[in-house]
């Protein structure tokens, strides 16, 4: 059963709108739109001690790739090490990702209503009575066994990709000059990671507030767009490619790479509103194609999960405003990006970026329309969420590959600044690459 807002302290007690449109009793109602009871009260949201052993556990899962990069980049030169490390740190914040959205489609979001422990621990195993006492008084609230775990699984592989960013950061600034960009880009990602956490923090001790929610879900997508960028910086200039003709693409990748974010942004709002049934069939809604709606309260950003700006319950044509603004938003990003598709697969060089554009495109249509017809199936709603970041991801690789090579100095030129780099140029001539692929220099010794 779906998560609610009446856990929130002001409003205690108060149950959550019964959203079923007209026609349908409360018997009828999808389950994830029906009432729950409110949440249990919440521990004291921070213990420094469940902190640092979440650290801890968050250290042992990051050895086991850590390892692996070690093992396997060993004698390699800092550069392509470094180019190795965010390729794998890339690839695991996308994991990271996956499986924040599995914990929210799971109702797994409150499974520990503190932050960072389970009830000021480390691990449920140590909650067990917390949890147990929580799960008798609501068998079907957010607070089980499975949800602990789910929830505190999401904590520990967070922490693990987070060591991994600030190994990176580290390794970044101590090799800064064998670096083809600034190292504030590694600190930058650093940054925002600590961000991120907050946004995780938020996102449990104010009970799913659809703001904090969605913020989060765009801050994952940042994260995931910075380890793009410098991913595609090593790219170029360890293994230049052949020149792109960005010219008949590169505005309109950068239109569909700004529509595609409020796509993103209105599908996360979607989802931490629970309004994927509000709209029944496809394509109308409800069997209308302009059905009754609430746009205002809908789309008011400060107010708790399944409650109004005023305090009252949120109208079922409030969640019928916010899943029809995303299908219809969907049906301009898929025109855009379908458009940058085919131009891309008409260039030689590009095509495999629009094959693999028209190949994501085609995959967010098939679950899309499945979450409708199919009632929210669950492994659809975790393949759309995840096809978005990584039409995301690929978007951004693809105009920071462009934007890196189209700054990069000609061969023999000399290099802006001398060793340092701004953080919008770097280089990819053959003379810089074959610098960053080299070993040590060896020379003669000073008698």
């Amino acid at each position: 059963m779906h998560v609610c807002a009446a856990a929130q302290s002001d409003h205690a007690g108060a149950p959550c709108p019964r959203v079923s449109p007209a026609g349908r009793g409360p018997e009828d109602e999808p389950e994830s739109l029906r009432p729950v009871l409110p949440l249990p009260r919440s521990p004291p949201p921070v213990n420094v001690d469940a902190l640092i052993r979440l650290a801890l556990v968050g250290g042992l899962l990051a050895a086991v790739p850590l390892t692996w990069w070690l093992l396997s980049q060993r004698g390699q030169p800092p550069a392509r090490r470094l180019a190795a490390l965010t390729a794998l740190t890339l690839f695991l914040t996308l994991d990271l990702l996956a499986f924040g959205v599995f914990t929210r489609l799971s109702d797994s979001g409150l499974g520990c209503p503190d932050w960072p422990g389970c009830y000021g621990l480390a691990s449920p195993v140590g909650a067990q009575a917390h949890i147990a006492q929580a799960e008798a008084a609501q068998p079907d609230g957010p607070v089980t066994w499975a949800k602990a775990w789910i929830e505190m699984v999401h904590r520990y592989l967070a922490m693990a990709v987070g060591l991994l960013i600030l190994i990176g950061a580290v390794a970044a600034w101590r090799h800064r000059r064998a670096l083809p960009h600034s190292p504030g880009w590694a600190a930058l990602t650093l940054v925002w990671v600590v961000v991120q956490g907050l946004f995780g923090k938020y996102t449990v001790t104010l009970k799913l507030y659809p703001a904090i929610v969605t913020l989060h879900l765009l801050g994952a997508l940042v994260l995931l767009g910075l380890l793009a960028l410098q991913h595609m910086s090593y790219r170029q200039a360890l293994a230049p490619p052949p020149a792109m003709h960005p010219q008949t693409w590169r505005r309109l990748a950068g239109v569909g790479l700004g529509l595609l974010t409020v796509q993103v942004a209105l599908g996360g709002w979607v989802s931490t509103n629970y309004a994927v049934l509000a709209c029944q069939g496809f394509p109308a809604c409800n069997g209308s194609f302009w059905p009754s709606m609430a746009w205002s309260q809908g789309f008011s950003p400060l107010r708790p999960l399944g409650h109004a700006q005023d305090g009252g319950l949120l109208a079922f044509e409030a969640l019928v405003a916010i899943h029809w603004t995303h299908r219809l938003f969907a049906m301009l990003v898929l025109g855009c990006l379908g458009v940058l598709a085919w131009r891309l697969w008409r260039q030689p060089v590009e095509r495999r970026w629009g094959q693999a554009l028209a190949g994501l495109l085609a995959l967010q249509l098939v679950t899309g329309v499945s979450n409708v017809v199919l009632s929210w199936p669950l492994a659809a709603a975790l393949v759309h969420s995840v096809g978005a970041a990584l039409l995301f991801t690929l978007l951004v690789a693809l105009l920071a590959g462009e934007a890196w090579a189209r700054h990069a100095p000609a061969p023999g030129a000399p290099q802006p600044g001398g060793r340092r780099r701004s953080m919008a140029v770097m280089s990819s001539s053959p003379m810089r690459a074959s610098a960053l692929t080299a070993g040590p220099r060896s020379g003669p010794r000073k008698a």
